[in-house]
């Protein structure tokens, strides 16, 4: 029988295995996003059209950046897009409906207030909640038939963000951040904007890069002020010597991690480092709008009244967020993510208390900026490369909620909108029943819209995999997802 190892020497040995399996684990990781990349090296080559294979037909145009107008809450689709004639004939009458999950009531119809006319050559429907978005209609391919797993807003959030209802998993932006890469190295790939009156539940894992390396995770910029906190050191020292003593950093870590391989973590901790320094430059110039002409701040409502609402904030600041939307992708940062709607109930798009009043609120704060970001976009020629996107975690329900006449929670059916690079405009896809309650037509869960958004993108959610708990993770999750191909051009 042999002598049993030293410690130190069996320590070595461990560590050393560890090291070889993270590099196995590393490696199906990264042989799928070379896969992803020569997938797109591929369609560069062919031209873009389909090629044989399992990933399917492939575009030939493709967006290189993404911005995503998140209205948290859940804004009631039938008072926005999805138009329903059944539901405004049988206003007032009783139904029995779930309003939450096998919780079965009767409730009372309740119509909606709002006038829906069809607009450009298109005719897709819109209220006029949204008269300057109206005038774009053409431009978005809008889906009604979407449906999710959760009643609640924290796991629904995580499911539209992230693809699961529970904490842990990476992001949307993480995902094509990590597939894509960052083109500017001297900014953020993935940045995320909220609404002043506060943030999502459940918080920062709607953008957290779940088990993926942190440099994937969204970084959150201010719109006001100083961009992002704790960026300027405490010291006065000029920048020659912050970088020698970055880079004095940087070589202690190094030699860590080659004693360390394991600690894959390190990485990221030196790439944001750089990262922050980088920034201390670049982020104040992106967000600087005095350089925009009088006549662009004008377009995107910069200059506009305050509301009279007491619980509104007005055009100007999801304007000054879809302006700086515009000026980051410009300068190569991926995705972006603009939140309208912070804090609680009608601080939110979430219409318990009244969605008329709700619609009020909420409604005129991003119509001019969303119509604004399509009309610049589209002028500069930058539409085309980008895709918008734009949707909250779930919808509303037919029935009156209270005696305001607010609207609950529907995960069951309700609508989302694409517009710009790779999106075919002026398409109305799917639909929920008379009602509204339900997604009845052409039926499309939340992972098929992810696996659209990676399609147009550029990206197979099929090919696009992490490896963790034992398997390759996508964004998509286990079950079988299809990307929409009707919305596609």
């Amino acid at each position: 029988m042999t002598d049993p190892l030293p410690n130190s020497v069996h320590d070595r040995l461990l560590r050393r295995m560890q090291a070889r399996r993270q590099f196995v684990w590393s490696s199906s990781a990264g042989f799928a996003g070379l896969a992803s990349a020569a997938l797109l090296a591929e369609e560069t080559s062919n031209g873009g059209h389909a090629q044989s294979g399992s990933h399917g037909p492939l575009l030939p145009h493709k967006a290189r950046h993404c911005i995503f107008l998140y209205m948290y809450g859940g804004p009631s689709q039938m008072d926005l897009f999805d138009y329903k004639p059944e539901l405004q004939r049988r206003d007032g009458q009783a139904v029995q409906i779930e309003l939450r999950r096998r919780d079965v009531k009767e409730g009372r119809l309740l119509g909606s207030r709002r006038r829906f006319q069809q607009h450009g050559d298109s005719g897709l429907w819109c209220s006029d909640a949204l008269p300057c978005l109206s005038r774009h209609m053409d431009k978005l391919a809008v889906v009604k038939s979407l449906w999710q797993d959760s009643f609640a807003h924290g796991s629904a959030n995580l499911q539209m963000n992230c693809g699961r209802i529970v904490q842990g998993y990476p992001s949307l932006g993480s995902w094509l951040n990590y597939g894509l890469g960052r083109e500017n190295q001297n900014l953020p790939g993935y940045v995320v904007m909220l609404d002043p009156r506060g943030g999502p539940i459940p918080g920062a894992p709607n953008w957290g890069s779940g088990f993926m390396e942190a440099q994937h995770q969204g970084t959150v910029f201010r719109t006001s002020g100083q961009p992002v906190l704790d960026l300027q050191p405490y010291t006065l020292d000029p920048l020659h010597l912050q970088r020698q003593q970055l880079q004095a950093l940087q070589s202690l870590d190094r030699r860590f991690r080659e004693r360390h391989p394991e600690a894959s973590e390190l990485e990221a901790r030196m790439a944001s480092y750089e990262l922050a320094f980088q920034l201390q430059a670049s982020a104040p110039e992106a967000l600087d709008l005095s350089t925009e002409t009088r006549r662009t701040q004008e377009l995107y409502g910069l200059f506009d009244d305050y509301p009279s609402h007491r619980l509104a904030v007005g055009p100007a600041t999801f304007g000054r967020q879809c302006l700086i939307a515009r000026r980051l992708i410009e300068r190569g940062v991926r995705f972006v993510q603009i939140y309208s709607g912070g804090g609680h109930q009608q601080q939110n798009w979430d219409a318990h208390f009244g969605v008329e009043e709700n619609l009020t609120i909420h409604c005129p704060e991003v119509d001019r900026p969303m119509a604004a970001l399509l009309q610049d976009l589209e002028q500069r020629g930058l539409l085309d490369e980008t895709l918008i996107v734009w949707g909250g975690e779930f919808g509303r329900q037919p029935v009156s909620q209270g005696d305001q006449g607010g609207r609950d929670h529907n995960p069951k059916g309700f609508t989302c909108w694409l517009a710009g690079g790779g999106v075919r405009g002026g398409t109305s896809y799917g639909e929920t029943d008379d009602l509204g309650a339900e997604a009845a037509v052409d039926r499309r869960h939340v992972r098929d819209f992810h696996a659209t958004i990676l399609r147009l993108m550029g990206l197979d959610h099929n090919r696009l995999t992490w490896f963790y708990g034992g398997l390759n993770q996508k964004l998509t999750g286990v079950q079988e997802a299809h990307p929409i191909a009707e919305v596609l051009a």
